[in-house]
């Protein structure tokens, strides 16, 4: 591990992003170039002490997970995200393993739905992007840990999930959940991530190991699901996924019929975001 090196890149791939190139408001008085340290943390899910620690040259050995999490933080390109690994003492990841490093032009797409909800996951259904629109929708992801940041974990053991409106309804999603996952795991049988998720959901979750077992195998989940918000109730919405072959994602993109009452969520949802809409009542 190189930590002069180390330090000194991180602090100048902070420095040259803007806080327009993530969705961060400027605001007023801003010395430092780039992003604050407290930004970049909080896009990478580390605290500040850590990311400081790093930078000032006395930081820890960095897990990939947390490499992988400064590389999409930092927008790296891919020649840049392998020094970071160099720097770090660890290797890039290897071919056959799930990819979690997100493409700068994932980003900048992601960041032109500004008035729908999108989110970027991987093949395992890792949590790896999403846009003020998403954290509204379906729950302020940065505010999960890192390593509970997954649509199927999200399902089967957080018990926070908002998608579907019955039983019978998340049953039916919970199958085609558990069926892309164990599509996924045929694709990837040697990624050590997808051992350990698919590991800890079968000792976690006994609804998990009643779908596992069913070893079924389905098509495209349906392409209408419904979003139980908390506030504003049942919220009926389209759900597109836009499949990034080269890295084996998907760009899930939630959007409403116009002149319906799920529209007019939408609306109202881009407007007040994470704030609690019943103290506004």
């Amino acid at each position: 591990m190189d930590r002069v090196e180390l330090g000194a890149a991180l602090r100048v791939w902070r420095e040259r992003i803007t806080p327009a190139d993530v969705g961060l408001p400027a605001g007023l008085h801003r010395r430092t170039p780039g992003l604050r340290r407290e930004e970049v943390a909080q896009l990478a899910g580390v605290s500040v002490d850590y990311l400081t620690r790093l930078e000032q040259r006395r930081g820890p050995h960095p897990s990939e997970a947390v490499l992988g999490s400064l590389a999409r933080a930092l927008r790296l390109s891919d020649a840049e995200r392998e020094h970071l690994f160099r720097l770090a003492g660890a290797s890039p990841p290897l071919p056959g393993r799930i990819r979690s490093i997100v493409r700068p032009s994932v980003l900048r797409l992601l960041d032109r739905f500004t008035d729908l909800p999108a989110l970027l996951v991987d093949a395992k259904t890792d949590v790896l992007a999403w846009n003020p629109m998403a954290a509204a929708l379906l729950g302020d992801f940065s505010a999960v840990p890192r390593a509970e940041r997954n649509i199927v974990w999200i399902a089967f053991v957080s018990g926070e999930r908002r998608v579907g409106l019955d039983e019978a309804d998340r049953d039916r999603m919970d199958g085609h959940l558990v069926a892309g996952l164990r599509r996924a795991a045929a694709r990837y049988p040697d990624d050590p991530g997808m051992q350990r998720l698919i590991a800890t959901l079968l000792r976690r979750s006994p609804r998990f190991v009643e779908h596992w077992e069913r070893r079924e195998v389905k098509g495209r989940p349906d392409e209408q699901k419904t979003i139980r918000h908390p506030e504003l109730g049942p919220i009926v919405l389209d759900c597109e996924r836009l499949h990034v072959p080269e890295d084996d994602q998907e760009l899930i993109v939630y959007s409403a019929e116009p002149g319906t009452r799920s529209a007019e969520a939408l609306d109202l949802l881009r407007v007040v975001g994470l704030q609690q809409l019943t103290a506004q009542t």
